[in-house]
């Protein structure tokens, strides 16, 4: 057993606002020497918070600090309180069998209770997963086919249609220039009325 075969507790809470009409699922957060925030999305090299800034503030570093080596943090949550946006993974406890935040070697032991979060989100329109093994988990969840990416299927949760987007990953290692899984990403805002 290498050392990086041990398990892994979730380090953050569910980010859920009460007026949240999107709920964004990641999949588990890089290890901890990756991280610039203790918060989602931590990575300095994940595309995730200049993907919003491009499309929310036309200005891709809109939420890079100063010192261009972190995320600012409060910036953030005060944008995903003002835009509506909760954010959550699909994994509790993992197993990360190599030293990167590659879904491919997360192995998931207990996923996280989703649908005690979405209850949580009475105004939640649409859910979006941003990676493979977030989708896989959640479709698996909810019993619903995967759709292709950028595009959506509707599922019934507490008698509401929802929508679900499975949106590309914003990782570096999803093999697509950042401006076009922007435009992806904004067109799914789009249809859900959030721009």
């Amino acid at each position: 057993m290498n050392n990086y075969s041990k398990t892994e507790l979730h380090p953050f809470d569910p980010f859920l606002p009460g007026n949240a009409q999107l709920f964004m699922l990641g999949s588990f957060p890089p290890a901890k020497n990756r991280w610039s925030m203790e918060f989602y999305y931590p990575n300095i090299q994940n595309d995730m918070w200049r993907i919003m800034g491009i499309i929310f503030k036309k200005d891709k570093n809109y939420f890079i600090s100063t010192d261009k080596k972190q995320f600012d943090k409060d910036k953030i949550i005060s944008f995903l309180i003002k835009t509506e946006i909760a954010l959550s993974d699909m994994a509790k406890i993992i197993i990360r069998h190599k030293e990167n935040a590659s879904d491919k070697f997360l192995e998931i032991i207990d996923q996280a209770d989703i649908r005690s979060q979405l209850f949580k989100l009475p105004k939640c329109k649409a859910v979006v997963t941003t990676g493979q093994k977030a989708t896989e988990t959640f479709c698996s969840i909810m019993n619903i086919s995967e759709p292709k990416v950028g595009q959506y299927c509707s599922f019934l949760f507490m008698n509401k249609n929802l929508k679900f987007y499975r949106m590309p990953s914003s990782s570096r290692a999803y093999p697509k220039p950042i401006e076009e899984k922007a435009k992806i990403y904004e067109q799914m805002f789009r249809e859900i009325g959030m721009i």
